[in-house]
């Protein structure tokens, strides 16, 4: 079971808030999918499927080709912001180096 320190320690570096009940309701949710994953995991030779993107083969699908239409310049886009560094807009930091 995944205990509410870590889930708390997980929910800051997200940077959000919830309530003690939310936690609750999380740490059974967590405990819901683990036992599903210990399920699937007893399936025999489940090591030997392919995993897939899509829950059904899309063989039949035509997609168009990737084309580059209108777009914006750098200058376009750094116009926009007032935080700029080296042709690159500057954002707040939200990643946890010691993650």
């Amino acid at each position: 079971m995944i205990d509410k320190e870590k889930l708390e320690e997980y929910a800051s570096k997200l940077m959000f808030k919830m309530k003690d009940e939310e936690y609750k309701t999380l740490q059974e949710e967590f405990e819901i999918i683990l036992k599903q994953m210990e399920l699937i995991g007893k399936i025999p030779n489940i090591e030997k499927v392919e995993p897939m993107t899509f829950p059904f083969k899309n063989t039949d699908v035509n997609l168009r080709e990737d084309e580059i239409l209108d777009y914006l310049t750098v200058g376009e886009v750094l116009e926009n912001t007032k935080h700029q560094i080296d042709d690159q807009v500057k954002v707040p930091k939200v990643v946890d180096e010691d993650v």
